[in-house]
């Protein structure tokens, strides 16, 4: 046997004998420590004592301890006693757990030393930001939520900063963004008289709001949800099985609305067509509705053979003729109601009923009708832009954020109402809402949730209810099935009681020559549907 394994046996062996002695042995240094307690008490109560009751206490000691022995088995009992104390007082008291570190001091010096390259001056007599400095001379107030996440902030920052830049800023915000967590969004608010940095956490919005009737008031289309501080105005919404109120973002329209129509733009699967969806569960309840789809993908196809829905077009030939026909209905409804007005009478029913136009994708039908040779679609939707808000009309237009730079000027500039949904860089949004934003995207955002801007209004953050496609068999039962009961059936749409007169009567898309893939719905007979393309 090589003198290595004869060395590991040996130390197995005095581990495992130390083991068993001090398990023998360990009654015997319980009461040894406890007994060496009771000896360091008597020690510092001796020294205690001052010298002249000295003499008197050990008499005291002397006279009890003869009485002890004394009495009928006293030195016995004593001993029990002594030695019972000893062990009591000899056990191993339970360390008390470590305090948890501060989250102030584990996260803010992390996020202090990040902004330090940034807000350092060289030949600052007193820098807020320096190498070797602490926290606590930038950051004012800081706040952390139950998780130990950063909730909110108060950064303060050197006079020479350029807090008026706008590429400034935002390498601020990243830093900060980056060292409190990616998975949240945050608001900053920045003083730039006191050179002060407010940042809060915003709550996450409320996901998988199934499509329900909104209570709103007539011209008033519901976009989504934000947040508490956004708006003053709640509304009652049934969500995760129970009642309660949600701020909405509420869109008016109408010939007294100061942005009448609205551009909604994003991504693929961000949830424009959901919120095209949305809009058109709530037109239904009180105008007509003309549904082009240019991506030809049959997100709108549960519109199809539904009182009110005038046509729902897949195809470039459909399209063209369906928006020729919008720009005639809305010169006719400028005659009309210029007659009325002229001859002192309320304007035909016909009239004063909402269209909505809702256009998916416009760019892909401009493409194709351009390599066609036809005219542009985008072209025709001019007049209506142009004269919706006093003809009733009103446009919805759903693109890609990549593909905005490819809508019509004229499109451009007449819908100032814009959504953008979906996760992009902070100068795509900033263009696509024409302001910058004072608030950070979190990583990762899920469908429907974006930021909207009415006019000249602020940004406010936006989630979409889940209206789903019901035709959609991935989606979850419960949503599909609120969006089938608010769709409307025949029966239970309620029409004028009086038709109105045949030359002032709205007539249907005319039905194109030559073959396309489309869905012309007169609002009287059956639907004669065509295969989707």
């Amino acid at each position: 046997m090589s003198l290595t394994r004869h060395l590991t046996r040996g130390r197995d062996f005095a581990r495992t004998a130390g083991d068993h002695a001090a398990d023998m042995f360990a009654p015997l240094t319980l009461i040894g420590r406890g007994l060496r307690r009771h000896a360091g008490w008597a020690r510092a109560r001796w020294q205690a004592t001052p010298k002249e009751k000295r003499g008197p206490t050990a008499l005291l000691a002397v006279a009890a301890v003869v009485g002890v022995v004394l009495l009928p088995h006293g030195p016995l009992l004593a001993v029990a006693a002594v030695l019972g104390s000893a062990a009591w007082t000899g056990r191993q008291p339970k360390s008390a757990p470590a305090p948890e570190p501060d989250p102030a001091d584990v996260k803010l010096p992390a996020l202090y030393a990040a902004l330090t390259p940034y807000l350092a001056g060289p030949d600052e007599p007193c820098p807020l930001y320096r190498p070797d400095g602490g926290y606590q001379d930038a950051f004012a107030d800081w706040a952390f939520d139950p998780d130990g996440r950063l909730a909110a902030l108060e950064i303060g920052y050197p006079a020479w900063f350029t807090d008026t830049e706008p590429a400034a800023r935002s390498r601020i915000e990243q830093v900060v963004q980056g060292k409190a967590g990616r998975a949240r969004e945050y608001r900053f608010d920045w003083d730039l008289e006191c050179n002060r940095l407010q940042v809060t956490a915003l709550a996450p919005l409320p996901q998988d709001v199934p499509a329900q009737p909104w209570v709103t008031a007539p011209g008033e289309v519901l976009l989504g949800f934000t947040d508490q501080a956004a708006t003053q105005r709640r509304i009652p919404v049934a969500h995760d099985g129970g009642p309660g109120h949600q701020p909405p973002v509420i869109w008016r329209t109408g010939p007294r609305s100061a942005e009448p129509h609205l551009l909604a733009l994003g991504g693929t699967g961000s949830g424009t067509s959901t919120l095209l969806r949305t809009v058109a569960l709530q037109a239904l309840a009180h105008g007509d509705l003309l549904v082009i789809d240019g991506a030809g993908t049959g997100e709108h196809a549960c519109l199809v053979n539904r009182p009110g829905v005038l046509t729902v077009e897949t195809s470039l030939h459909g399209a063209l003729a369906a928006l020729e026909w919008a720009a005639r209905e809305t010169e006719r409804r400028l005659a009309a109601l210029n007659a009325a007005r002229y001859a002192g009478e309320p304007a035909p029913a016909d009239v004063t009923r909402p269209l909505w136009l809702l256009i998916d994708h416009p760019t892909e039908l401009s493409e194709l009708a351009q390599a066609e040779g036809r005219p542009d679609p985008q072209e025709l939707l001019e007049v209506p832009l142009r004269h919706g808000r006093a003809a009733r009309v009103t446009v919805v237009v759903a693109e890609s954020l990549a593909a905005a730079d490819r809508l019509s000027p004229a499109l451009r500039g007449a819908v100032r109402a814009r959504v953008v949904l979906g996760d992009h860089p902070a100068p795509e949004l900033a263009a696509a809402l024409g302001t910058a934003l004072d608030l950070t995207p979190a990583a990762h955002i899920p469908p429907g949730r974006g930021y909207a801007r009415i006019g000249t209004g602020p940004v406010a953050r936006l989630q979409v209810p889940a209206t789903v496609d019901p035709l959609d068999e991935e989606a979850p039962a419960r949503l599909r099935d609120a969006v089938i009961a608010l769709l409307p059936h025949r029966g239970t749409r309620i029409e004028a009681a009086a038709p109105p007169h045949p030359e002032q009567q709205p007539q249907v898309p005319p039905a194109a020559e030559e073959p396309a893939a489309r869905v012309v719905l007169d609002k009287g007979t059956a639907a004669r549907p065509t295969p989707l393309r």
